[in-house]
């Protein structure tokens, strides 16, 4: 897709991506972060579906289907993601290299979500040792999620 132009970048993102730095969690798709050649359009995601579905990727609902995987294409939606994106590290499967957002930018961006499970993902991040307080304090700061990071810490962390 890059190749083509459909994309400028990716990175997996969200739940499978956390699966590099933790435990295995259960999910049912898997998060591709996206950036795009023309952010602006109505139908951002129109040229990428179609460029699948010729390929023999059928669109199922908002994903695209890969083999048995749904896989969701989420396009950078603040200065947060574009970060994550720009910054994503390289990983290897098989032999196949393929990009993954960093842990600090996978806890900041489950924080700036703040649901129930994002914050269990963050807690996971730092059990695992894959990213640290002061690593996700000074992201979440530079991002304005200072406030966020200092409830979440009082909550779950410093009990």
């Amino acid at each position: 897709m890059r190749d083509a132009g459909v994309i400028s970048n990716y990175a997996l993102f969200g739940a499978t991506a956390q699966i590099r730095y933790t435990e295995p969690l259960a999910t049912l798709d898997a998060d591709v972060l996206v950036a795009l050649p023309d952010p602006e359009r109505l139908d951002i995601l129109k040229r990428l579906y179609e460029f699948c579905e010729a390929g023999g990727y059928p669109i199922d609902g908002e994903a695209i289907r890969v083999g048995a995987w749904p896989v969701q294409f989420i396009p950078v939606f603040d200065t947060l993601t574009a970060e994550a994106l720009e910054q994503a590290e390289t990983a290897d499967f098989d032999g196949v290299p393929f990009r993954v957002v960093s842990a600090a930018h996978l806890a900041v961006i489950a924080l700036s979500v703040g649901r129930g499970k994002d914050y269990a993902r963050i807690l996971a991040l730092l059990e695992s040792g894959a990213v640290t307080r002061e690593e996700i304090a000074a992201l979440a700061s530079r991002h304005g999620l200072e406030d966020a990071w200092i409830r979440f810490t009082r909550r779950f962390v410093d009990e």
